[in-house]
């Protein structure tokens, strides 16, 4: 076969991007009698409607329409979650500002908005629950009572630990701020069927949503999307009100209707990533090895419950990131708040759980004055040895037993390895259940961090550069530099085992092009190409022959979102069974003719070979078409190996472990706490990358957004659970200026050891977590104003990092 997996070819619709070309929902061409949509929305966070007065709006220009909750046909529902507490209109009462309470049809979009703002609406307001405090004093939850997952004795292991360390991070949340805003475009058909157009990372959903709220089956509702301009999570459940009221109004006016927020509506209706505050009490001996840690997580889910049960679970997953906790007790609080409900973005809640970690061993090291990489290195799970991988398709052999290694890399013979804790010798009672288990009872058996982490240390040359960093401080009263290193191992599949599946649909034409679906949806991270890559390779031909089109549920059925890195793993087995099934069909038709074995068939360089015959791909597709053999196939992929209990926090939620690492150094003006990101130095983890070129990109784009995160943006609510940080003027994303001046990528070029598409591992969400290496270096930079520990809390906005540089001072 001609591999076209691994090579860095472009996005497919790179140049449609860069041209104006790539069309999305606000470009398709819409009929002369469409309906434009919005919401009229709570200004009160919590309170009773006792008044709503629309008669100015139904005489507004341009109004078709005005409908209330009572005015729905069936179901008044888009909860993401199975309890049903979304309702797309209020029925009475209100919970968070930018809650809909109306709806307005009219012949324009501006017309429709500006109808919205003429209504009159009484609200008896009540005191809204904003902060964990009053969330946690009111008894405030989403899920009660409290998940608790433990390994060991923790409590034990931190009193008798030489030292005992206790802290608080509070990180913030984060607004998606995808480029193309939420939109919706629902098209009505014969006998009640509605086409949906929607900008959304899962297609099923908005299938199943919108045919309850119509009051028809499944097969009545066909969704497709081709592309969104960015996603990040925030098209995962947030698209579904808008689906909803366009196909609502679609079946009640058989017109066709459109909604899109505006960028201000968008930022106030929508949830966004959670923010947390972790507490933790650890202990540990004399070489920061962790000997027990109690982590107490508390996030604030907004009003109803969306995705926060997954996303607060996968916070507690990723509580030990890189590190083997022998004692381990982590508390999650999910708490109601009168927000907009918080919901995924990229990394799940696992960032969360990682920063939480990585505040321990960052405290860990100033406290014992070690440096922090090595707390790291001595703390980090055994490597697995590197055996030969197994070669496509098969199935990886388990890695055998690690020799682990000192905090200078040197082999620790049984005995230390006894002493020192971290890796039972065999027999005692540790032995059987710690050695590589996380937390949550899952052995890792796929690390690299060791020998990835030494290749990130010597290439970005760090022990001259800390060396330089220090000499630097004690001659500079006023500009303070730091340095950051972070790593993750991120856990790839679905936490609710169901959605690890994926389908695919396959067609080979009579004159060999190649027709592609599968149910992942493309939102600018290069997964159609990735996948077309593998549809190319297993038939052997050009990347010309594929064409890979939107993703549509009429096509492939029950599609799982497109989310937990998963896009290219499921939808890339999936294409590759239908591929398979079509080779081997005309691998049987060219085998006949030629009177050869089948196994002599081979595909490679748009060509078919049987013995010494060849002939070209198109020439074999027609032949199998003229004898009356199938060119079409469907694939169908589950994840192996997974078993979860959520509610005892035991099993096997993930198939295999992402890798990667950061170095991030930073300068900082003590002044005024403002602060530049001078380099940074990565080096990932992809396994066999289907394509370096997206997957580089990838992580490039996932650095900058996870430093994003926890140092510009800034989420600020008012006591009247406003959001005053609303719009681009006053939230601040990343721009190109804000990127490091010197900026090194490179990919860790290993195949995975599970058996995954070609060997390669998920390149979404784990290098998103190397940003974190920002917020330790700007740690770096304070604390070297001063001898106490900074306790820098995340956005670390520069009047944070200026306050921490106060209190470091002053101490």
């Amino acid at each position: 076969m001609t591999e076209q997996v691994r090579k860095p070819l472009p996005h497919d619709s790179g140049p449609l991007h860069v041209t104006g070309r790539a069309r999305y929902i606000d470009d398709i061409p819409l009929p002369a009698n469409t309906l434009h949509l919005a919401f009229g929305i709570s200004a009160v966070a919590r309170g009773q409607i006792t008044a709503i007065d629309l008669n100015a709006v139904r005489a507004a220009p341009g109004v078709v329409a005005v409908y209330e909750a009572a005015d729905l046909p069936f179901a008044n529902d888009v909860a993401s979650a199975p309890v049903h507490d979304e309702p797309l209109l209020s029925t009475g009462r209100v919970n968070y500002v930018g809650q809909p309470i109306f709806l307005v049809a009219a012949t324009s979009h501006h017309a429709a908005r500006h109808a919205a703002a003429r209504a009159k609406v009484e609200i008896a307001e009540e005191t809204p629950i904003l902060t964990v405090e009053e969330a946690l004093e009111a008894e405030s939850y989403i899920e009660y009572p409290p998940l608790v997952w433990s390994k060991g004795d923790a409590e034990a292991a931190i009193k008798s630990a030489p030292r005992i360390i206790e802290g608080r991070i509070e990180m913030g949340g984060q607004e998606h701020f995808y480029l193309e805003g939420q939109a919706a475009l629902a098209l009505p058909q014969e006998n009640g069927d509605v086409i949906v157009n929607s900008s959304t990372q899962h297609p099923t959903e908005i299938q199943h949503k919108v045919a309850e709220a119509i009051g028809r089956p499944m097969h009545a509702v066909r969704v497709e999307s081709r592309r969104m301009g960015g996603g990040f999570g925030g098209k995962e459940s947030q698209g579904n009100a808008l689906a909803v009221a366009c196909a609502v109004v679609a079946s009640l006016t058989g017109r066709p209707a459109k909604m899109r927020y505006d960028r201000d509506d968008d930022m106030q209706i929508t949830g966004k990533r959670h923010d947390f505050r972790i507490d933790y009490t650890v202990g540990v001996d004399d070489t920061g090895r962790i000997l027990g840690v109690d982590f107490r997580q508390y996030t604030r889910a907004g009003w109803s419950q969306d995705l926060t049960l997954a996303v607060a679970d996968r916070a507690m997953l990723h509580a030990d990131n890189a590190y083997l906790l022998p004692h381990a007790r982590i508390e999650s609080h999910r708490l109601r708040t009168n927000m907009c409900s918080a919901t995924a973005y990229r990394g799940f809640g696992g960032p969360q759980g990682v920063v939480g970690i990585e505040r321990v061993i960052d405290h860990i090291a100033h406290d014992l004055r070690l440096d922090p990489v090595e707390v790291r290195r001595v703390n980090y799970y055994a490597d697995r040895p590197l055996d030969a991988a197994p070669s496509e398709g098969g199935v990886a052999p388990r890695p055998a037993a690690t020799t682990p290694r000192d905090i200078s890399g040197q082999e620790m013979d049984v005995a230390s390895r006894g002493a020192a804790g971290a890796f039972p010798v065999e027999g005692t009672p540790e032995a059987a259940t710690d050695g590589q288990t996380t937390p949550y009872g899952m052995k890792v058996e796929d690390f690299v961090l060791h020998r990835l982490t030494a290749k990130l240390l010597e290439s970005s040359d760090y022990a001259a550069r800390k060396a330089a960093i220090e000499a630097w401080n004690a001659n500079n009263p006023v500009l303070k530099k730091g340095l950051g290193f972070s790593p993750v191992k991120f856990g790839i599949s679905f936490t609710l085992s169901h959605l690890n599946q994926a389908g695919a649909l396959v067609h080979v034409y009579q004159d060999g092009s190649v027709h592609l679906n599968h149910g992942g949806t493309e939102m600018g991270q290069g997964l159609f190409q990735k996948v077309a890559q593998v549809a190319a390779s297993r038939f052997g031909i050009g990347m010309e022959d594929v064409r890979i089109t939107a993703t549509d549920t009429a096509k492939v059925p029950n599609t799982s979102a497109t989310a937990a890195s998963s896009g290219s793993d499921l939808n890339g087995m999936a294409v590759k069974a239908a591929c398979d099934t079509i080779r081997d069909r005309i691998a049987g038709v060219v085998a006949e003719l030629h009177q050869v074995a089948v196994e002599e068939v081979s595909f490679a360089d748009g060509m078919v070979r049987a013995g010494s015959n060849e002939m070209p791909f198109a020439k074999a597709a027609q032949l199998t078409y003229e004898a009356q053999v199938s060119l079409s196939a469907t694939g169908f992929y589950k994840t192996p190996e997974l078993n979860w209990d959520r509610l005892k926090g035991v099993g096997r939620p993930f198939f295999y472990f992402a890798h990667g690492a950061a170095l991030t150094e930073v300068v900082v003006d003590t002044l005024t706490g403002e602060y530049r990101i001078l380099r940074t130095d990565i080096l990932h983890d992809a396994g066999a990358s289907l394509n370096p070129a997206l997957d580089i990109g990838q992580v490039e784009g996932g650095y900058v957004q996870g430093a994003g995160w926890l140092t510009t943006e800034e989420l600020v609510w008012d006591g009247k659970g406003r959001l005053r940080t609303h719009a681009p003027s006053t939230y601040k994303i990343p721009a190109c200026s804000d990127r490091p001046r010197v900026f090194n990528v490179a990919l860790w070029d290993e195949p995975n050891p599970a058996a995954t598409i070609y060997r390669s591992k998920a390149v979404g969400e784990p290098p998103f977590m190397l940003g974190i290496s920002a917020l330790l270096a700007l740690s770096d930079a304070v604390a070297a104003c001063g001898t106490t520990y900074p306790c820098l809390d995340a956005p670390a906005t520069p009047e944070r990092v200026l306050d921490a540089i106060d209190r470091v001072k002053n101490a």
